[in-house]
């Protein structure tokens, strides 16, 4: 099976689960990103994550209605 991630380049670690759905235009605000997670619809590294503070790291995956991304670091 390939593993096709989209990389989301992050300038500032951790950041922030519901910051960012808005920085990879999952979510077009916070409300939006908010009931997303509320809803189980985004999963963190294959887990269902119901936090919108959850910290992300580099590699740490998202995914949400089957698209995956990546967060990767700054070059």
């Amino acid at each position: 099976m390939s593993e096709q991630y989209q990389n989301v380049r992050v300038a500032s670690l951790p950041i922030r689960l519901g910051q960012f759905l808005k920085l990879a235009n999952i979510a077009q605000d916070g409300y939006e990103a908010t009931m997303r997670i509320q809803n189980g619809e985004v999963k963190v590294n294959g887990e269902i994550e119901t936090k919108r503070g959850k910290k992300l790291q580099v590699l740490d995956t998202i995914s949400v209605a089957g698209i995956e991304w990546r967060i990767v670091p700054p070059e």
